[in-house]
């Protein structure tokens, strides 16, 4: 005799009715928060509204609104989303769960990425039937994106969109029992700028108590702007707008001006302002020192006492994302690399005189590949030593080294490609072809068991099967490609 599951449940706004999957319930976009529109646009969080009756949440709702982020000629809907499904009711939650009424498993909120700008939970690879299948509680969460989430303006809080993350988990403290979770058992994961945010809640004394281990997938631990980097983005707001930028003078522009707003920002020259910029993309966007949720980069403001237990790592080649598909690797001349250099490293020719020597077949195409992952992934390693030194949880460091066939095998490690091997989601067509993500190969099913295998063993019980303070690498790696 089978018991069948109920499809609903109670949380603080009211009931929810979700959907049955193969292997539990999944309830689509629950508001945790107020929609952010009209004068909630630049505020913090608010509470959402109760509803009466049994709200429908079998369907994805509305997502943040965001522009189509173009990767060349790669197609990364799987896990960027379709682009934006309207409406202002976007702060949600979409919950997969074994069994509304199980009780004491572990939870896993995952933060999606997109560079501060584009993205959605609600996108393919994020379907959470992988992990209801193997007993865990996935979370995905929506979070205000561009200029509504992240430009820092003079009569508005900073890092909208981290407030958001963080209402999102409290909401997830006070309702996941209602989804057979444990709040005690709670594991926070993004991946890169959802990674960043995860950096940012580890320095964050907001975020105390309300998750007991975390995953940084392509993340960093450099990844705030200082108020004058910051700045940066709100003049060329300004200069667009043809009047400041403060809340007060964007909150009667529409989403879509927004949207055309943050596209049309040209790029911001950090380096030119003494700044540095570690990041592997090109977002004007970062979470801000605001000397109230971060008073530095998380590396050095981890939380005293910080007992959480981390999961952290990247991709062998995460640049090649935003250099092969575009064509860039090939026609980047020694000016780009130069350029490259200089906005991520205080030593630009002395570094570039390291790699023509450790490289000295590579074109400044490849090199700029390089020199931007390394300086990337630099920032995920120094997080990782500031958690072993001051932090007492533990760290598991990890490479991702599995090689994708598109682009004739170009494409190879780069940033987001083991994003379907920690879902499980290698059967999606969308992710199969000579540009898609995985390439039109066979991928590697037992890898996808296996790195599956190791983010569910963290989620349990905070050690994903190798030892604390030495790297797991996943995925053979050509040597000749480095």
């Amino acid at each position: 005799m089978t018991t069948r599951i109920s499809l609903t449940t109670r949380v603080t706004g009211g009931l929810v009715r979700g959907a049955a999957t193969p292997t539990g319930v999944v309830f689509h976009s629950i508001p945790y928060a107020a929609p952010p529109a009209g004068p909630r646009r630049f505020a913090p969080p608010a509470a959402a509204a109760p509803w009466t009756g049994v709200r429908d949440a079998s369907a994805a709702g509305p997502s943040a609104p965001t522009p189509r982020r173009s990767f060349g000629t790669l197609d990364l809907t799987p896990i960027l989303g379709t682009g934006r499904h309207t409406g202002d009711d976007y702060l949600t939650a979409t919950v997969s769960t074994p069994d509304p009424h199980a009780g004491g498993l572990p939870v896993l909120v995952f933060v999606h990425g997109g560079g501060l700008t584009a993205g959605t939970g609600s996108a393919e690879v994020y379907d959470g039937s992988s992990f209801t299948r193997d007993g865990v509680v996935l979370v995905t969460l929506n979070y205000r994106l561009g200029v509504s989430g992240w430009l820092d303006v003079p009569d508005a809080p900073a890092n909208r969109g981290l407030l958001d993350v963080l209402a999102g988990l409290r909401w997830v403290a006070e309702n996941i029992a209602s989804f057979g979770g444990d709040a005690a058992r709670v594991t926070v994961a993004g991946q890169s700028a959802g990674a960043m945010i995860v950096a940012a809640l580890l320095a964050c004394p907001a975020a105390e108590g309300l998750f007991q281990r975390a995953i940084s997938q392509s993340g960093s631990g450099d990844c705030a702007f200082e108020r004058g980097q910051a700045a940066l983005a709100t003049r060329g707001i300004s200069s667009l707008l043809g009047r400041d930028a403060t809340a007060a003078s964007l909150s009667d522009l529409g989403d879509d001006r927004l949207i055309e707003l943050a596209t049309a920002l040209p790029p911001l020259d950090h380096a030119a302002h003494g700044f540095l910029d570690t990041a592997v993309g090109a977002s004007p966007f970062k979470p801000v020192i605001d000397g109230v949720l971060l008073t530095g980069q998380p590396a050095d403001t981890l939380r005293p006492g910080l007992g959480t237990d981390l999961l952290i790592g990247s991709t062998a080649d995460e640049a090649n994302l935003y250099t092969v598909p575009n064509g860039l690797s090939e026609t980047a001349g020694e000016a780009d690399l130069l350029a490259a250099a200089r906005r991520r490293f205080p030593d630009p020719e002395a570094r570039l005189d390291g790699y023509r020597e450790l490289f000295p077949d590579k074109s400044p195409g490849q090199l700029l590949s390089r020199v931007i992952t390394d300086a990337f992934t630099g920032g995920s390693r120094r997080l990782a030593a500031a958690h072993i030194a001051r932090s007492q949880g533990h760290t598991f460091s990890y490479e991702f080294r599995w090689a994708s066939s598109a682009y004739e095998g170009r494409l190879g490690a780069c940033h987001g490609v083991e994003l379907p091997f920690v879902f499980d989601r290698l059967d999606l067509r969308s992710l199969r072809g000579p540009r898609s993500l995985l390439g039109a190969g066979e991928p590697d099913f037992a890898l996808a068991d296996e790195t599956h295998g190791a983010w569910i063993r963290f989620v349990k019980t905070g050690h994903p099967g190798w030892a604390p303070n030495i790297w797991r690498f996943f995925g053979e790696l050509d040597k000749t490609r480095r």
